[in-house]
């Protein structure tokens, strides 16, 4: 049906992270994705570039091959080409500069540290208002159908135990990314704004978001099998610019126009293995 075209790994929740040529996925996807995050300091919660745009503006990666669980250490670059590791004494007054905003860096921490993962406070009164900000949505678009995921991230910033937005992996098909490109005349639907940990190329599929066609399948890609959950609503971080990317809102109107807001699917890992760029995806069940 495919192949995989790009594995990527992103080190620190909503830093650009680094390409890699194969990988042995686990339980809890990649090893070392999204493996540390940010902390507001101001309003409190784990926050990502939903709130903290800047953040995107650094990248991070592993000199050393991570470890299967935990947090190990991870280099950091900021906006000016500074290299810094998360290790570093000083690194929370270095990010907070970075991000002209007090933050704090935090490695996993057990599933049952229920207050590290907890929401902190929004930054509105009307939760409709706080929403569509964090969408990026109009006052005349519909909101993402938020009852389709897990019911704990009411309550969470992210799964507790993890920093994903709600499940381990994101995979986004090449299709998608020049369909949308076509009808946005004028935007670019650079991989660098969607995130995914695996990008795919579905030639066999008969649609123009082919991966939709995907939702709720069963696929085997290399060593894995995937189980896909449900289509990624995307938010406002789409929009953002960040190194040569312009700030471009139009993203996200297109979005709604032609794909209801989503782009991309989430999956989690059924069978654990290795997969490689090049290696072919089958839909199993």
């Amino acid at each position: 049906m495919g192949r995989i075209t790009a594995i990527y790994r992103y080190p620190v929740k909503s830093m650009g992270g680094e390409a890699l040529q194969r990988v042995t996925l686990g339980q809890a996807g990649l090893p070392g994705d999204r493996a540390w995050a940010v902390r507001d300091e101001v309003r409190g919660g784990i926050r990502g570039a939903k709130k903290i745009p800047a953040l995107m503006t650094c990248s991070a990666r592993y000199a050393k091959t991570p470890g299967d669980t935990g947090s190990s250490t991870a280099e950091i670059q900021l906006p000016d080409g500074t290299q810094i590791a998360t290790s570093d004494a000083d690194i929370n007054e270095r990010i907070s500069a970075a991000v002209s905003h007090e933050v704090s860096l935090w490695p996993l921490l057990p599933e049952d540290a229920r207050e590290h993962y907890a929401r902190g406070a929004p930054d509105h009164e009307d939760m409709e208002q706080e929403l569509r900000e964090m969408f990026g949505r109009n006052p005349d678009e519909p909101l993402p159908d938020l009852g389709k995921f897990p019911p704990e991230l009411f309550q969470y910033e992210s799964p507790p135990g993890t920093y994903f937005d709600a499940y381990p992996l994101l995979v986004v098909s090449q299709q998608s990314l020049d369909e949308m490109s076509r009808r946005a005349e004028g935007s670019l639907f650079d991989v660098r704004r969607f995130r995914p940990n695996i990008v795919v190329d579905l030639p066999e599929v008969d649609a123009p978001f082919p991966e939709a066609a995907l939702e709720g399948k069963q696929l085997r890609v290399g060593g894995v099998v995937l189980q896909t959950t449900i289509a990624c609503p995307r938010c406002v971080m789409t929009t953002h610019g960040f190194e040569d990317l312009p700030k471009d809102p139009r993203i996200m109107r297109a979005l709604v126009k032609n794909a209801e807001g989503n782009l991309g699917l989430y999956a989690e890992v059924s069978e654990p293995g290795e997969i490689s760029v090049g290696d072919e995806l089958v839909v199993v069940g």
